[in-house]
């Protein structure tokens, strides 16, 4: 077994330290997520909390972990006698983004089920977690049916497995910990809500502190053994802070002041529900205890919805997270005073500096990540404006970025035929979840049994088995898996006409405010997206394929507009783009998305060269939607001929909406299966 990363020596990092630590006092926290860039300590971290957390005692034998004084009574392994048990390490488990729902929630065996009527089941990840910490690492790129079952459990504290009837329960209470990159998407809200803290890493750009960060781990990865040694008497003196802090826990009292501060201060931050309101109470007893009092103090509040309130104040993807300090600091001035600090009460600061995990030991500076990150990419300038022949300016010449619209609910479009790409809410597709439309034969481990195919598939069969009793004699051969059809994400690419003509009678702002609508539309769908832009001479990625929305959302709020159109640029770099990524991941469909009025100038030719183009995307079956952005009481209808050449339909940004018209899909589909089946 690999030594892993002292906890005492991950370099600063002090509100993650914090947030790991206040779990393993009070796993009834619920959990944390960690959010920063990459090279951030936030996986060292989190496996190193696991050899500081206190051994958990069990029922000896029990794959599920039950407790010997409190054994579940519906158990798989049960029942078990109460008394005395064995102890065991607290496990950290971990889940990996590509795991399947039987490895998570554990699997029965079908064909012991049908045939010997016995209940064979082999429990899963849940299972292995019970009583531990579930650990998910890009957390925010887990397939959707997983984190609906992580949901579940979560809420009920049980995982079930049902196949054909067939179903067992048990016991899956664990702290959630994740960790993710927000530069690669976001987290859906319902699974967010579900970590009670939250917090944001990034990396120190203090020399010395990133000087003290690889000094360490090179120390680390050339032994180890000795490094960890080296730590011992840190770690040892946190474990036992841990296992103080937890005896002094049920002692600690949260007084009617600090009940009044938190309630104020969730409804001054307007947070939904009343878990924000549970977990910062927990998480301002759990400060206390760690601090070495007794009584909740105005500074346990404030800490506690530093933790536990940015991630639940986001109203939709592109909101930042974070809260505004003065006004918390106003709602607490404002709502404070009372009986909450008794004469008798220790050092507010008490062990570990009010709060704050235990500093390093005198080898260095504490703050940064255990690995450096990569410096954040300069901004690109803005290109100036196209000149024509003759000195002249071209088009209206750039102009500065203009805000976008409120977005609105957009009509869904959608990729025609039946796709088997990644789990979404967009196209139809082969899925894993959804309805069931046939069977067929295994490929590999059986996951969704199609009973009647394969009762069909062993019935002929009975007699020359020797079949004698009531019971199906069924061979591995007969089972069958059923097919099903559900929905898929989609690559939905935008290219954005951002010329001179675009931004005539201030249409810019309206069009971003579509394309952001859009982008929304995409971030529930659980799309990826890429972001094109054309203007003056050339087209340019602005942002290329990802899963984060945010980032989009950001590049399109700073674009300028100005200059020629050259439509041919943008659909020739969008055709390079969707080649690239069709070998990248062949599985998952394209969705273009051109945002223009179908304007074409600059260059020799430039209406020919972008006909061209266009039927290059319409020669390789891409699924196409031009929004046509062309206003005025005189229309050219230059955006719906590009249309036709795509292969594919024109929408107006009036039409983009959900209430304006019905039947949208259907016309999208309808024009593009005019010119191509896409299978």
């Amino acid at each position: 077994m690999s030594t892993p990363f002292p906890f005492t020596a991950v370099v600063g990092q002090d509100d993650l330290r914090l947030a790991l630590l206040l779990n393993a006092v009070s796993p009834a926290v619920g959990g944390v997520l960690v959010r920063g860039e990459k090279g951030t300590a936030k996986s060292t971290a989190v496996r190193a909390l696991s050899a500081l957390l206190p051994e958990v005692d069990v029922v000896l034998g029990c794959r599920f972990s039950c407790a010997p004084g409190a054994p579940d009574p519906v158990c798989p392994d049960g029942p078990h006698e109460t008394g005395p048990g064995s102890s065991r390490p607290a496990r950290v488990v971990e889940l990996p983004v590509g795991a399947s729902e039987d490895r998570l929630v554990g699997a029965l065996d079908i064909e012991r089920a049908l045939a010997e009527g016995v209940k064979a089941f082999e429990p899963g990840l849940l299972a292995d977690a019970n009583r531990g910490v579930l650990y998910v690492d890009e957390v925010n790129l887990l397939h959707d049916h997983l984190v609906d079952l992580l949901l579940d459990a979560a809420a009920m504290g049980s995982s079930y497995v049902e196949r054909e009837g067939v179903s067992v329960r048990h016991a899956a209470r664990f702290l959630l910990v994740g960790t993710m990159n927000p530069e690669e998407g976001e987290l859906r809200p319902q699974l967010l809500d579900r970590f009670g803290l939250t917090v944001e890493v990034a990396a120190s750009r203090e020399p010395d502190l990133r000087v003290e960060v690889v000094r360490r781990r090179l120390a680390y990865d050339d032994d180890p053994a000795s490094f960890a040694a080296r730590w011992a008497d840190e770690e040892n003196a946190l474990r036992a802070r841990i296992v103080a802090a937890r005896a002094l826990l049920p002692e600690v009292r949260l007084g009617d002041a600090a009940l009044r501060q938190i309630a104020a201060t969730c409804a001054a931050f307007e947070v939904d529900g009343m878990r924000a309101d549970i977990v910062m109470a927990r998480t301002a007893t759990t400060l206390a205890a760690w601090a070495g009092r007794t009584v909740v103090l105005a500074e346990d509040v404030r800490q506690a919805a530093l933790l536990a309130l940015p991630h639940r104040r986001r109203r939709n993807p592109f909101d930042a997270p974070g809260l505004d300090e003065e006004k918390l600091d106003d709602t607490l001035e404002e709502f404070g005073g009372g009986d909450d600090t008794p004469e008798d009460d220790p050092d507010p600061d008490g062990p570990g500096g009010g709060g704050q995990p235990p500093q390093d030991g005198p080898e260095g500076p504490q703050d940064g990540p255990v690995d450096a990150a990569e410096a954040p990419a300069q901004p690109e300038e803005p290109a100036q404006p196209e000149e024509a022949q003759g000195g002249r300016p071209a088009g209206s010449g750039e102009q500065s970025a203009v805000r976008a619209t409120e977005p609105f609910r957009t009509k869904m479009l959608s990729v025609p035929g039946l796709g088997e790409g990644a789990a979404g809410r967009r196209s139809r597709a082969r899925t894993d979840h959804g309805r069931t439309t046939g069977s067929r034969r295994p490929q590999g481990t059986l996951t969704k049994l199609h009973l009647a195919a394969t009762v069909q598939a062993a019935a002929p069969h009975q007699r020359a088995r020797g079949r004698s009793g009531r019971g199906l004699v069924v061979r591995r051969d007969d089972l069958r898996q059923a097919t099903r059809e559900g929905r898929e994400g989609n690559l939905v690419l935008f290219v954005v006409d951002a010329s001179g003509s675009m931004a005539a009678r201030q249409r810019m702002s309206a069009v971003k405010g579509a394309v952001l609508s859009l982008l929304l539309d995409a971030y529930q769908r659980r799309d990826k997206v890429g972001l094109i832009t054309f203007r003056g001479k050339d087209a340019t990625v602005a942002l290329p394929p990802t899963s984060s929305v945010d980032a989009a959302a950001v590049r399109l709020e700073s674009l300028p507009t100005g200059g020629r159109t050259p439509l041919s640029a943008g659909l020739l770099k969008a055709h390079d783009v969707l080649r690239v990524e069709r070998m990248r991941d062949p599985a998952r469909r394209p969705l273009l998305v051109v945002v223009t009025d179908g304007r074409a100038t600059g260059g020799p030719d430039p209406v020919a060269l972008g006909t061209r183009a266009a039927r290059l995307h319409a020669a390789e079956g891409t699924a196409s939607v031009v929004v046509d952005c062309e206003s005025g009481p005189v229309r050219l209808g230059l955006a719906g001929a590009l249309a036709g050449e795509l292969g594919g339909t024109a929408v107006t940004l009036d039409e983009l909406r959900a209430d304006s018209i019905a039947g949208l899909v259907r016309d999208v589909q309808g024009a593009s299966g005019a010119h191509r089946r896409v299978a």
